[in-house]
């Protein structure tokens, strides 16, 4: 299913576009543009991902996330997050920790020039998830996902916020549990945004948000 894109139009929202446009320029003007990778380094190094992540980078395993196409900027952070134990998982603790700079800007530089695998959604899931996913739940003060992943869910690299569309909607579920739980704490930079968000949602919620982001294209 194709959606259309929609205003924003929560005030929870706008509060959250105005307070990431300023996280957006600390990190843009800190960090400081990431060093480029070589992609077709990246191929090579990149052998051993395809047993989780699949050959082109798109998992054919559910709880294992597509890599195929995600910014560069937040495959790296992420892959950083390991490494400094904001992420949790043995595998890829294990998997991350060796990595040197070059490394992880190598691979990072090779999974963004792979094209992504299209998936739809639940049609049952889709009127909540579409709900959530462009307006938020204002009376919660959970802002819409538009926000920083884009009304079609490509994100933006400057901000490191991620490619979503597509995403497999169990690893969405498992993302946000984990966000929820505070086992995971990659969004230091934005103020925990993401683990305020997941512990407000209902477990029906979460499903739903999850099943919508699966199916954008």
């Amino acid at each position: 299913m194709r959606y259309r894109n929609s205003a924003l139009n929560s005030g929870a929202t706008r509060a959250a576009l105005s307070s990431l446009a300023a996280v957006a320029l600390v990190l843009v003007s800190s960090s400081q543009i990431l060093a480029q990778g070589s992609a077709e380094a990246g191929r090579a190094k990149a052998a051993v991902c395809a047993a989780c992540h699949g050959a082109e980078g798109n998992s054919v395993m559910a709880e294992w996330p597509n890599l195929a196409g995600q910014h560069a900027s937040y495959f790296v952070r992420q892959l950083e997050a390991y490494q400094r134990g904001e992420r949790q998982d043995v595998l890829m603790t294990a998997f991350a920790s060796p990595l040197s700079a070059e490394d992880i800007a190598d691979l990072a530089a090779y999974f963004a020039t792979l094209p992504t695998v299209q998936r739809g959604a639940d049609p049952e899931l889709v009127e909540l998830g579409q709900r959530i996913y462009r307006s938020g739940l204002p009376d919660r003060g959970v802002a819409a996902c538009t926000a920083c992943h884009g009304p079609s869910g490509r994100g933006n690299p400057l901000a490191t916020f991620p490619v979503v569309r597509g995403q497999h909607a169990a690893y969405v579920v498992n993302t946000l549990h984990a966000y929820a739980s505070g086992e995971r704490r990659s969004d230091s930079s934005v103020n925990q945004m993401m683990r305020d968000i997941a512990v407000s949602l209902r477990e029906d919620e979460i499903r739903a948000v999850a099943s919508y982001i699966q199916g954008l294209r």
